[in-house]
């Protein structure tokens, strides 16, 4: 049986479809950034190796110190409270806060992809770094106010 292709009157044409507000763009990309580091985090606990260095306090090529621990964790909290900050910070200040660390997050995750002999690594580093950059051009692109036609010509608004 041949099914119909659907026509102006049929329920899939009648679907409507809206574009997203970017905040909510922008926070679903960080939400998806942050579950590639946790499955690619988690992935790399089965590399061997990999947890006989954890339990040997080796991090990478270096020790494990409280500091690295901090300061690493500090690294990873941004995007985990970007997620919120997108939904939560106003309009100007959550653009900016975008800008910079989405920028951030992609240059370290294309260096990363380039470090990592592993091709599950490299292809997640390259997703996140995709994703951030992703994040870049969303808010870069953030639309401009009709009534502000004047203003959205001037950069940095």
């Amino acid at each position: 049986m041949v099914t119909p292709s659907p026509g102006p009157e049929s329920p899939v044409a009648r679907l409507e479809d809206r574009k997203p507000p970017v905040r909510m763009v922008l926070a679903a990309l960080w939400a998806s950034t942050m579950f590639c580091y946790l499955y690619c985090d988690y992935f790399e606990l089965y590399t061997p190796g990999k947890l006989q260095g954890m339990l040997e306090g080796r991090m990478g090529s270096g020790t494990v110190s409280e500091g690295v621990l901090a300061g690493v964790s500090l690294m990873m909290a941004i995007p985990s409270l970007l997620v919120a900050l997108s939904l939560l910070l106003p309009a100007g200040l959550c653009r900016w806060t975008n800008l910079v660390f989405g920028a951030a997050f992609t240059v370290l995750m294309a260096w990363l992809a380039l470090q990592d002999h592993w091709l599950f690594y490299r292809g997640f580093a390259a997703l996140e770094a995709a994703l951030t950059a992703t994040v870049v051009v969303q808010a870069w692109r953030w639309p401009r106010r009709a009534d502000d036609a004047g203003a959205a010509r001037m950069p940095g608004r």
